[in-house]
């Protein structure tokens, strides 16, 4: 799961590769004994804790919603304001790592991102909460990346296979703890323990890497920054996820406000591609889009990405509103997704190398679409076993998903332009995974409306079991009020899981269909296409 599917994962996520870690300019020497566990501990907990933020929220959307006064469609927008600010910071690593020096800059991340996680357990409001998620995804941003980056300096360069291996399991046990931590704390204690268990570990984290490594900062120089770039590139994309999150709430272009965040959206975007094609030191190299491994596996990862975690976010909310289940329960529904993906993804580090990476990123895609097809088979007497099927089998396609796609992306770039290219790679990523969010939930509900007034239709007419259900519930002495109370919540329970069934369906097919996308790319040369370049990522 992760990012955060983010530099993290992203709510709910599988563990995804990050940005590629900035570059060091020498390797200092690496560490040896306690020292060296100490370190890898140190690091290991910051990851953990970021990609854990990324997921354990997800089961705990209803009960945040409920609690803060607003309905569960605008509660996702705490997931998906975390997801777009985390976007945003990404490509800013790099220069942020030259401007304050790597270890000052990962500590001092950390610790904002306790403090901002502190803010979000305070939040009394949605819109307190957003804005502390916002706050808490843009500090976030640094962690991953920089966090693989102190870690490979702390190993000797022939046991570089062994620190990623280790990183990788972290970020790999997260996605899988994290929705069963998050609906244990929702249901036994309350929400914003969600948040707060991050003060004690970051602030863990903070003080052992800054007592383990401040002696091997990296060197600091000051360099130009777009700010112009940077200014459009949160314009463009603040605009257009707030016109998603925001646009079924107020009638969509029905609305002079959705009308003016589109504007903004298009304008700014268009400006946004222009000023970076022309400016000497670009927020993001957009000219990575010319190579037709970057342009094709990037848009192919971040689709599917967007596709995935939209439906990652959906099935927890249908399972508790729809269901009956505990946010306990719809944890443990999620969490088997991480097994295969812990037990296949060393293979698949091991052969991206020496098998096609295409081939392994289309038995991925076809894999979500099985899984995805055999969930549009759901119905509301689906029993947990058959919820857990589909779940245990995602997590092989997810070991097959990343790291092919990642290597295919990277394929044929010099090392200098690597972490430009990696950065940019999930900043797409991960801002396709916040607006696959909304789309994917808003969809939702208006299918939903859709099914709801075509039962409504048939019950009316006299027809289908909702009628006969009626007249049983008259015959039981109930009046026609309170008969139709009861009628309008079993609509409503069948008109959700129909809406589900169409989302995840429809999510089958886009997932055969970038199939196609993928074999516009190259094969990566197999003596060089995966060690080197995947790791660069991952």
């Amino acid at each position: 799961m992760s990012s955060s599917l983010s530099a993290s994962t992203g709510p709910g996520a599988p563990a995804a590769p990050p940005p590629a870690a900035p570059a060091m300019p020498a390797r200092p020497e690496p560490l040896k004994g306690a020292t060296l566990a100490m370190g890898t501990l140190a690091l290991s907990l910051a990851t953990f804790m970021n990609v854990l933020d990324s997921s354990i929220a997800n089961v705990a959307i209803p009960a945040i919603s409920g609690d803060v006064g607003v309905s569960p469609s605008q509660g996702t927008w705490v997931i998906t304001s975390f997801g777009v600010a985390n976007a945003i910071s990404v490509p800013l690593t790099g220069w942020l790592t030259q401007r304050f020096g790597a270890v000052r800059l990962f500590t001092m991340s950390v610790l904002l991102f306790v403090l901002t996680s502190w803010l979000c357990g305070f939040a009394s409001s949605l819109e307190m909460l957003v804005l502390f998620r916002v706050l808490q995804g843009a500090v976030a941003g640094p962690m991953i990346p920089l966090s693989q980056t102190l870690l490979l300096s702390s190993y000797p360069a022939s046991k570089a296979g062994i620190a990623l291996s280790l990183w990788g399991m972290t970020t790999l046990v997260a996605p899988v703890v994290g929705p069963l931590l998050g609906g244990w704390i929702t249901d036994n204690i309350s929400w914003p323990w969600i948040f707060y268990i991050n003060v004690p570990v970051g602030l863990l984290s903070a003080f052992m890497t800054w007592s383990i490594y401040r002696k091997r900062e990296t060197p600091t120089r000051k360099l130009p920054i777009d700010t112009v770039g940077l200014t459009l590139l949160v314009l463009w994309v603040g605009a257009l996820q707030l016109m998603l999150d925001k646009g079924k709430e107020l009638d969509w272009f029905a609305s002079s406000t959705i009308i003016t965040l589109a504007v903004l959206a298009v304008v700014s975007f268009a400006v946004f591609i222009v000023w970076e094609l022309t400016d000497d030191h670009p927020v993001v190299d957009l000219r990575l889009f010319l190579r037709r491994n970057f342009a094709a596996g990037s848009i192919a990862l971040s689709i599917a990405y967007g596709v995935f975690f939209g439906n990652v976010v959906l099935l927890p909310l249908w399972l508790q509103q729809w269901l009956g289940y505990t946010s306990t329960s719809a944890g443990m529904a999620l969490a088997p997704v991480g097994i295969f993906a812990i037990i296949l993804t060393p293979l698949v580090g091991r052969k991206v190398s020496v098998w096609d990476p295409r081939k392994m990123a289309t038995f991925a895609f076809m894999v979500f679409a099985l899984v995805l097809w055999m969930r549009s088979h759901f119905n509301t007497d689906t029993d947990f076993q058959h919820i857990l099927i589909p779940t245990l089998i995602q997590g092989g396609a997810m070991a097959f998903f990343f790291i092919p796609l990642t290597t295919i992306t990277l394929a044929g770039l010099t090392p200098d332009r690597i972490p430009a290219a990696a950065g940019l790679s999930n900043f797409v990523r991960i801002t396709l995974g916040a607006m696959g969010t909304s789309i994917a939930t808003t969809l939702w509900e208006n299918r939903a409306a859709m099914h709801h007034a075509h039962l409504t239709e048939l019950m009316i007419q006299g027809q289908g079991p909702f009628a006969l259900t009626l007249r049983g519930l008259r015959a039981t002495g109930l009046n026609q009020e309170q008969a139709l109370a009861q009628i309008n919540r079993l609509i409503d329970q069948q008109a959700f899981t129909k809406a589900a069934n169409d989302i995840f369906f429809a999510s089958a097919c886009m997932f055969l269909g970038l199939i196609v996308l993928i074999w516009f790319t190259k094969r990566p040369a197999p003596h060089a296409g995966g060690g080197a370049e995947a790791s660069g990522a991952h």
